[in-house]
């Protein structure tokens, strides 16, 4: 089985990543909200001359709603992670489809994971 140690550590990784991920998606709603603000404004560079500009803008918003669902996600994996941590230890790192161990160096890099 794991250590406490082991366990502490990889508690606080999870709890790391989940800030990591919160801010990021804050970041971006806010960002977000400032974008549309903008356009409510009635911004010049929405006119056709600038078509080109869009097209770019269209794919970063492509791209960020790609990310946005990845890292949400993940963070819903994270607070599974951390439900059983808390409540189940026993159910933690424990691979889903074989019922062994998963290896600690796999926990560490994806403290997350449900699967050796």
């Amino acid at each position: 089985g794991m250590t406490q140690a082991q366990r502490t550590h990889l508690e606080r990784r999870l709890v790391e990543e989940r800030d990591r991920i919160t801010n990021l998606l804050s970041r971006y709603a806010d960002q977000h909200e400032a974008q549309e603000e903008e356009d409510e404004a009635g911004d010049v560079t929405k006119m056709p001359l600038h078509m080109a500009d869009q097209g770019t803008d269209t794919m970063q918003q492509e791209l960020d709603a790609v990310m946005v669902d990845r890292e949400s996600r993940t963070l819903s994996d994270i607070d599974a992670a951390l439900q059983r941590l808390y409540h189940t230890p026993e159910s933690y790192g424990i691979c889903q489809k074989t019922g062994k161990e998963i290896p600690f160096e796999r926990l560490d890099i994806v403290p997350w994971a449900t699967t050796c």
